[in-house]
């Protein structure tokens, strides 16, 4: 997608470590107009998939996840990092361990919110090593739900977790795609998707 290419080259900032900073306008500071294009792009890629359900992780992958729910008029569920008192009844439950900040997390959905009726659309700012989108697809299969497809905003391609995803046959659609970028430089080298 040129535009959010586009902007990750005006606005991103590239990091050591294999880090791409993007608060100004994903996710921090968000870009709605920005984020509804992206929705209209998920749902023209997923078009004619049976989704009746958005499934991300809290907290980044959010926003464009309702976003994106408003274009398939359908909930979004977002999977919890952390046990609170509002939530009660049977839950689904796995680890994710999170590339940004360096821990493993248990991840919680209530029971009441995925079903094996459901076919399962999930959305993610970044894709990296694929733990967090790999947890989510437990939460699905431990519901007996149906993933439907993967849609992320920025994969880091030179990272393995889209080729080991695409690998189990894993529908990912990608609206950007980094090849390599140079935090000396700051040049980001994307993948052409033609």
């Amino acid at each position: 997608m040129k535009l959010l290419e586009e902007r990750i080259r005006k606005d991103g900032v590239v990091k050591e470590g294999n880090i791409l900073k993007v608060d100004s306008f994903l996710n921090h500071q968000m870009d709605i107009d920005l984020f509804n294009a992206m929705g209209e792009e998920f749902r023209r890629l997923f078009e004619g998939r049976p989704i009746n359900k958005i499934l991300t992780i809290e907290a980044s992958g959010i926003g464009i996840a309702v976003i994106v729910a408003q274009h398939f008029h359908v909930p979004v569920v977002f999977a919890k990092k952390a046990q609170s008192v509002n939530l009660d009844g049977e839950m689904y439950t796995t680890k994710i361990e999170s590339f940004t900040h360096k821990r493993t997390y248990d991840v919680i959905v209530s029971k009441k919110f995925l079903s094996k009726e459901d076919h399962i659309l999930v959305i993610d700012d970044f894709l990296a090593n694929g733990c967090a989108v790999n947890g989510l697809i437990d939460l699905i299969q431990s519901a007996g739900a149906t993933i439907e497809g993967v849609g992320i905003a920025v994969e880091k391609g030179f990272q393995t977790g889209g080729k080991l995803l695409r690998d189990k046959g894993i529908r990912v659609e990608s609206l950007a795609i980094i090849e390599s970028m140079d935090a000396a430089t700051g040049e980001i080298v994307f993948r052409d998707q033609g």
